[in-house]
């Protein structure tokens, strides 16, 4: 009797989870930037990776212009 109990409160807490927990399936709404502005988010897209992509390269000449 004590295992369906607590498989019920089990299935309560986690239907209440989903149910206020969620963003409604709003495209986005669970991203840490927004897309509302395609212009920004491609400079800050750009920014983001291309520093990624270059930062190996910048380090290798730093390194070979040294003295």
């Amino acid at each position: 009797m004590l295992g369906s109990a607590s498989k019920l409160l089990v299935r309560q807490s986690l239907g209440n989870f989903v149910r206020h927990g969620s963003h409604g399936g709003i495209i986005g709404e669970n991203l840490p930037f927004s897309l509302k502005n395609r212009y920004r988010f491609t400079a800050l897209f750009v920014v983001f990776f291309g520093s990624g992509l270059a930062a190996p390269f910048l380090v290798l000449r730093h390194q070979l212009l040294k003295k």
